[in-house]
């Protein structure tokens, strides 16, 4: 058991053995306190580390055993996005390709190594998303301007389609069948998949010739979508019945956003963290329907950390708990 670093009231740290970039929380009851960290490293060899957050006792606990090997750094993780604890104990983790790994108690095994490319040119997967909406696909996206939706079950391409004019940098499921993904282009677009030739674009960054890098669909309320350009400072609140106009701007960070996360069931709580070393909570409750991005909105609660923060992941499970990582710390803060 870790001893506790930096002991703030509501603010539990763990401190891996390397700098941390991805992370993700664990959906099933029986263990919804686990979370899965990635490193960042620039060789080759990379890590994935699971590890437990006692809420009883504020602790972290690990095992070395739980810690896996990972060609380069992994771009997102996530665990079976599904409460029931009869289902299969995975998580997928994305990079050069999508892969699924099985989780024993004493043990992580590759199951499944997912290549959906055409060529002998690997192009890398810069995101993807899993939804309890359908289990059985994960939508990813590449650098190669496709999305791709792989049948988990299957372990096979359900289908590929083009997606933008330049790399695509996230997606997110809005519903079955139906996804939105931001690119270089410096577009928003949402697919459905009964129609791959079409698609809605929602929203253009403003500022020429600059990539929109972010993008989650909130899954409790699908009417809203967050994004977030390169080198921005602003969280673009979209709402899908009213394409290309956004109906808030973010705007209280310093320098740029570097993730955001909705909270999970039907709330309109969101949170986003920066190069500005804070961690921004949000409630647009009463803002919701208001199409003027010109309204100031403040910030209804606010965590300084000591270095410009990477990730953050809202429990999934529970509304109280949030992750962030930065440097080599996980923190898990109670809100």
């Amino acid at each position: 058991m870790q001893k506790p670093v930096d002991k703030k009231p509501g603010v539990h740290t763990y401190m891996a053995q390397w700098p941390i970039y991805s992370l993700g929380w664990s959906v099933r009851r029986d263990k919804k306190s686990r979370l899965a960290v990635g490193s960042f490293l620039e060789d080759y060899s990379n890590k994935v580390e699971v590890v437990h957050f006692n809420q009883e006792t504020l602790d972290f606990s690990a095992d070395s055993r739980l810690v896996f090997d990972h060609p380069y750094a992994p771009t997102k993780l996530m665990f079976f996005p599904s409460e029931g604890d009869m289902n299969p104990d995975i998580i997928a983790t994305s990079g050069d390709y999508l892969r699924l790994w099985e989780i024993h108690d004493d043990r992580i095994e590759l199951k499944a190594l997912l290549n959906g490319n055409k060529s002998e040119f690997n192009s890398a997967i810069t995101s993807f998303d899993w939804t309890e909406l359908d289990p059985r696909r994960i939508a990813t996206c590449s650098v190669d301007t496709t999305c791709t939706i792989w049948d988990v079950e299957r372990e096979a391409v359900d289908s590929q389609l083009v997606a933008h004019d330049k790399e695509v940098y996230d997606i997110s499921w809005g519903g079955i069948g139906i996804f939105a993904s931001v690119s270089g282009d410096g577009s928003a677009r949402i697919f459905d998949l009964r129609n791959k030739e079409r698609s809605t674009i929602i929203y253009e960054n403003p500022i020429p010739d600059s990539p929109l890098l972010r993008l989650e669909w909130n899954k409790g309320d699908p009417k809203l979508i967050a994004t977030v350009g390169m080198d921005s400072n602003k969280v673009v609140i979209l709402d899908i019945r009213f394409p290309t106009t956004p109906i808030l701007e973010l705007k209280k960070h310093k320098t740029s956003v570097n993730a955001v996360s909705w909270a999970p069931g039907g709330g309109r709580h969101l949170c986003s963290v920066g190069d500005d070393s804070r961690a921004l909570i949000w409630d647009l409750a009463s803002h919701a329907f208001r199409l003027d991005a010109t309204v100031e909105v403040d910030p209804i609660m606010w965590y300084a950390s000591t270095a410009e923060i990477n990730q953050t992941r809202w429990s999934p499970v529970d509304l109280d708990w949030i992750a962030i990582a930065f440097s080599n710390k996980l923190q898990v803060l109670k809100v």
